[in-house]
């Protein structure tokens, strides 16, 4: 099994329940095609360098899985017809970075470290 990690970006006006809808539908496409989604991150709403279809911010979904090829063409062929999304990209890895959040906020970042001391 290969393993990917796979991030959406949703239009700005997406609401949080639609969100929650959308990684449902991904998941059921990942488990339909035999994958295992390893771990989700809803990184929020995040500022875009430059403007996709009249949006200036967009909400972040990373998935974490596993699977084979035929996952990642199913998922991307259901996401170009997805009317809520404005980009996807899939990433190949060998192996996954689970520890690291690297959206969360500062304040929590530094409580971490203030731990590890």
């Amino acid at each position: 099994m290969n393993l990917y990690e796979h991030t959406i970006i949703a239009r700005q006006d997406t609401s949080p329940s639609e969100i929650k809808q959308l990684t449902e539908k991904y998941s059921k496409i990942v488990e339909k095609n035999d994958g295992e989604i390893v771990k989700t991150e809803n990184w929020g709403l995040i500022n875009l360098s430059y403007l996709i279809k009249k949006n200036k911010k967009g909400s972040y979904i990373h998935f974490k899985l596993k699977g084979n090829g035929k996952i990642i063409n199913e998922l991307e062929k259901s996401e170009l017809l997805d009317k809520k999304l404005l980009r996807f990209l899939t990433v190949k890895v060998k192996k996954f970075d689970l520890n690291t959040n690297f959206f969360s906020k500062k304040d929590e970042i530094g409580k971490k470290e203030d731990m590890k001391k």
